[in-house]
């Protein structure tokens, strides 16, 4: 039998990536989606067909993670084998903002899912999508053992997620794990992400469309790696025989400087004559160095991340280059083709 797939969030960076990922070996995929009057689907464009064509194993289902009565209905009815939640208001800086509604969905969200699974369908195996931001002030390096201090609403949101998929693991028997990812990303980024923010800004400087980037904490540190690889994971850790969790990460931290540097220099460009400072992209609270501690997923899962930070910089201007007209410099292009030579996702 066709195996069967509910992603939620699968029009964001990582649902993308894993409905491709997913339609490579075999499965139905079925997404949740939020309605709107504006279609969010660029990134999954290239693989949707219209569900009256046979070959379809693509299928779109709208729904809100704040609405119990929703989801219920849509596990219900598809009976997914493996259910993987991405799906959240998943923007740090914005969740001090709206702290309520990034609890709502992020947090509560995941207990909506669980709990479906555990009435209709309780042979599902689930998928939670936590976050590096959930150990916040802990000292670095972090790994499964290491005790969370959030920092933030939604990494308090995603600790509630956490908790309960390993309570629903243990008091349900559940088949549920926490991917404890830390940052990853691509060309497919959000465009509000410092990463994409940084690399998009680079290539419209270059076309003449801004003259300076503004943005805030320099110092922070982060572990950051390349989506697609993440996502596999993902995919490895439903695939195990016992549900646990697991940190994904590259070992390594950078500091945003240290990405604006890479950027400014693949370009051709001095960083200090265009980046500004605005203290409105301060949080409140600041996370200051986050970086992974992945033996048990590299014993385990056999994680092995292909692309540092360096070659993420080449990746994502490239792409940022092309997406408004310009000629990209093309080493991006060929560390992909070099590291990925039979890749399963489609070229940004």
């Amino acid at each position: 039998m066709t195996k069967k797939a509910l992603i939620t969030g699968i029009t964001g960076q990582d649902g993308s990536y894993l409905a491709e990922l997913l339609l490579s070996k075999g499965y139905e995929v079925h997404g949740l989606v939020r309605r709107s009057s504006n279609l969010n689907r660029q990134r999954i464009n290239h693989i949707y067909m219209d569900s009256h064509n046979p070959k379809t194993r693509l299928f779109l289902h709208y729904g809100d993670l704040t609405n119990s009565e929703q989801i219920s209905h849509i596990i219900y009815n598809i009976r997914p084998g493996e259910v993987y939640h991405l799906g959240a208001q998943s923007h740090v800086r914005v969740s001090f903002d709206i702290p309520e509604y990034t609890g709502n969905v992020t947090g509560l969200g995941t207990e909506r899912i669980l709990e479906a699974i555990k009435r209709s369908n309780r042979t599902a195996k689930f998928y939670q999508a936590s976050s590096s931001e959930m150990f916040g002030a802990a000292l670095p390096p972090q790994n499964e053992l290491t005790p969370f201090h959030p920092r933030s609403p939604y990494a308090v949101s995603k600790v509630y997620g956490y908790w309960m998929t390993v309570n629903y693991r243990d008091g349900y028997n559940i088949f549920a794990c926490n991917g404890i990812l830390f940052n990853h990303e691509s060309p497919r980024r959000g465009e509000t992400f410092v990463t994409k923010k940084i690399t998009r800004s680079v290539a419209n400087i270059i076309a003449g469309k801004e003259r300076c980037l503004y943005l805030g904490n320099l110092a922070a540190k982060r572990d950051w790696g390349y989506a697609p690889e993440y996502v596999e994971m993902m995919w490895r850790m439903l695939q195990q025989k016992t549900p646990t969790d697991f940190v994904i990460g590259t070992g390594t931290t950078h500091s945003v400087r240290k990405f604006v540097e890479l950027v400014f220099k693949y370009a051709g460009l001095d960083y200090k004559k265009y980046v500004k400072i605005d203290k409105k992209y301060f949080r409140p609270t600041e996370v200051g160095c986050l970086v992974a501690d992945c033996k048990k997923a590299k014993k385990k899962l056999g994680w092995k991340p292909l692309i540092g930070l360096d070659d993420l910089a080449k990746i994502m201007v490239d792409s940022d280059m092309r997406a408004i007209g310009l000629k990209a410099i093309g080493e991006g292009d060929k560390i992909l083709n070099k590291k990925f030579p039979r890749k399963w996702w489609k070229a940004d």
